[in-house]
């Protein structure tokens, strides 16, 4: 696992300034304290950061073809480069590592762009080649590697693996995309192809962009979709069979490494499935990290433990306090961006323990997603149930207009709130599954921001991206829509930049065997009745481990990885809170109504409401906004930027 960064002049060939090119490599040591180094020649500059995992002797990057006209720097893992090298060799290729690397080189001599289609992994790449006068960059199919860059007004292309590489070069402008904060507010992230500043952009999963030096710079073009066709006949016998063989497969590729490697093991089915794959594949006990809660309402250990014991794994425990709370301002500079997940304090955590044992480790990100593991996904079956019942345009009125009048009732469960369910059922599905993930909600998020942030936001809503990405879906099936919404969105902006950030904090290379495109693909051929079957969810996945795989542990509610965040803020946390959110520096943005931020401070502190989930994701936006901006030795205030 590697950090990259480098600088193109898409038009011509200025020389660029060395001390800013070690900066923006510096900036991200983290990713690789192995090795670093630099790259220059006439309009170009690259810089990496190396965690050595194969090829440790030789696998220095940049890399270069035969004649050193071919340059890449690279951050993941070609699992597949071992099957590929031969057939590049057949082709006339001489390889002078035994690097994953050097793989991405000769593949885009012999395939070019094509190359990307190639390659099995989690990947993000830059290539130059010289003799083409051609910069071409690439991001794996389900963005679990990132890429930001950013295009200059002089024509100046600069990229890197994490946003703050970006923010060294005093030419970006980091004025605050007004658009960005709407979907922050909504989801907790700022989704792809977006972040926070107006002036940098991410590539989008499974997307590349090829730039010709001289010519007009091209939009980034997709290489790769999942279709859910949800139309194989296969039994479930032969499903459950077939699943635990590509299982193994794939946790089998995530094995090689030339460092100690292992698994996290939360006690959750997804990581459990993948230790008692890697203990069926290993001749040595398996590595194993699990964080424990002193709270027990979040502790889960317990079943970790009955997996460890099972597969007498070397499993290595650490405690965290319930008010383990001090890493706000350290997220903050983790993310570069605002991140609302809380669920990154434990990630860090246990990426924090993993580290003091294996150089790698493998996890159980990602299944929820193709299995079917949400419990959303089960209410929102139910509403489509009822919604179906009546066509849209019938519903939309009738329901819209009882939502309206009948009285709100939060404090009751979820079945009982008459006003929701005809909220609900009012509204078409992405409308929907956009509405029960969204943090802030919309009537929240316009009470939020103030009324000149509104017209800045000139009528956008963040169920934009959930539209543009569902009108891509080619499905009707109402579970197949939202999980295809939720691989574009959610497993790419929250779980896969979590796990990445927190992850490289510690230098731990983490490997996903349950985001194997190949895998993902099989998957979405079969009948969603396979993944949720009445209100059991990952329903095939759970029968597939029934062998492996106590029941305790396949069939006890799902738990998360959580955080007391309503506790914290009436108690530990409480002044704060109220400090900050009331506090000059969201104060200064301009964006919000100060009236309502009153309100939810004081809703919630009364224990009239539970606004914890809102405050969190507050409280880590005014965080981004003080960490902004001791980022970069040019840096300035954020600013917010006119629409």
């Amino acid at each position: 696992m590697c950090g990259i960064a480098g600088l193109f002049d898409t038009r011509g060939r200025r020389d660029f300034d060395r001390a800013l090119m070690q900066r923006m490599n510096d900036i991200q040591y983290h990713r690789g304290p192995d090795e670093g180094d630099l790259y220059f020649e006439p309009g170009l500059a690259f810089g990496h950061r190396r965690l050595s995992i194969i090829d440790i002797s030789t696998g220095q990057q940049p890399l270069f073809n035969e004649d050193g006209s071919v340059a890449v720097v690279f951050n993941g893992e070609i699992y597949n480069f071992q099957e590929l090298v031969p057939e590049l060799e057949a082709l006339g290729h001489v390889f002078h590592t035994r690097s994953d690397t050097e793989v991405i080189v000769h593949a885009w001599e012999s395939w070019g762009e094509d190359c990307v289609t190639r390659f099995r992994g989690m990947f993000a790449f830059v290539l130059w080649d010289r003799n083409q006068q051609t910069l071409f960059m690439a991001r794996d199919r389900l963005g679990v590697k990132p890429l930001h860059y950013a295009i200059l007004d002089d024509g100046t292309l600069i990229f890197g693996s994490e946003l703050k590489v970006l923010m060294q070069h005093p030419g970006l402008d980091r004025g605050i995309d007004p658009l960005a904060v709407e979907e922050y507010f909504a989801l907790g992230y700022v989704a792809e192809p977006r972040t926070i500043f107006k002036g940098a952009r991410k590539l989008q999963p499974a997307e590349r962009l090829c730039i010709r030096r001289g010519q007009a710079i091209p939009v980034p073009r997709s290489y790769w979709d999942v279709r859910f066709s949800l139309d194989n006949p296969v039994t479930m016998a032969e499903a459950t069979a077939e699943l635990t063989e590509r299982l193994r497969e794939s946790v089998r590729l995530r094995m090689i490494a030339e460092v100690p490697l292992g698994a996290f093991l939360s006690g959750g089915v997804d990581s459990s499935a993948v230790v008692a794959t890697m203990a069926g594949l290993s001749e040595e006990p398996v590595n194993t990290c699990s964080i424990a809660f002193d709270d027990p309402k979040f502790n889960e250990s317990e079943f970790a433990q009955m997996v460890a014991d099972r597969y007498r794994t070397r499993h290595f425990v650490e405690t965290v306090k319930s008010d383990d709370f001090d890493l706000i301002d350290t997220l903050a500079a983790l993310y570069d961006e605002p991140y609302a997940d809380s669920s990154a304090i434990p990630t860090y955590r246990v990426c924090q323990l993993a580290r003091k044992q294996v150089t790698v480790a493998l996890s159980g990100d990602g299944g929820d997603e193709s299995f079917g593991g949400y419990r959303r996904y089960r209410m929102h079956l139910m509403e489509e149930r009822m919604r179906s019942a009546m066509p849209h345009g019938v519903r939309r009125p009738v329901f819209g207009l009882l939502g309206r009048l009948y009285p709100k009732a939060d404090w009751a469960p979820r079945v009982f709130r008459a006003k929701t369910t005809f909220q609900a059922l009012a509204r078409d599905s992405v409308q929907a599954y956009f509405h029960s993930v969204s943090i802030l909600r919309d009537e929240m998020r316009r009470s939020l921001f103030s009324a000149d942030f509104r017209r800045q936001l000139g009528g956008y809503n963040a169920i934009e991206v959930f539209r543009r990405h569902a009108d891509q879906a080619q499905t009707d099936d109402p579970l197949a829509l939202i999980q295809y919404i939720d691989l574009k969105t959610y497993l790419v902006g929250d779980i896969n930049t979590k796990v990445d950030r927190a992850s490289m904090a510690h230098s731990l290379e983490v490997r996903e065997p349950l985001m194997d495109h190949k895998l993902v693909e099989w998957l979405a051929t079969l009948p969603s009745g396979l993944k949720i079957k009445g209100q059991e969810g990952k329903y095939l996945f759970k029968k597939a481990m029934e062998p492996l795989l106590p029941n305790d542990v396949l069939y006890r509610p799902k738990m998360g990885f959580s955080v007391p965040l309503a506790r914290w803020f009436r108690g530990p946390l409480k002044q704060r809170v109220r400090d900050a959110v009331l506090g000059d520096t969201l104060a200064a943005t301009g964006i919000f109504n100060r009236n309502y931020l009153q309100h939810l401070v004081d809703a919630h502190q009364s224990g009239a409401r539970d606004y914890s989930a809102s405050l969190w994701t507050v409280l880590m936006f005014e965080a981004f906004l003080r960490n902004e901006g001791s980022v970069g030795s040019d840096s300035t205030a954020p600013r917010i930027n006119r629409v």
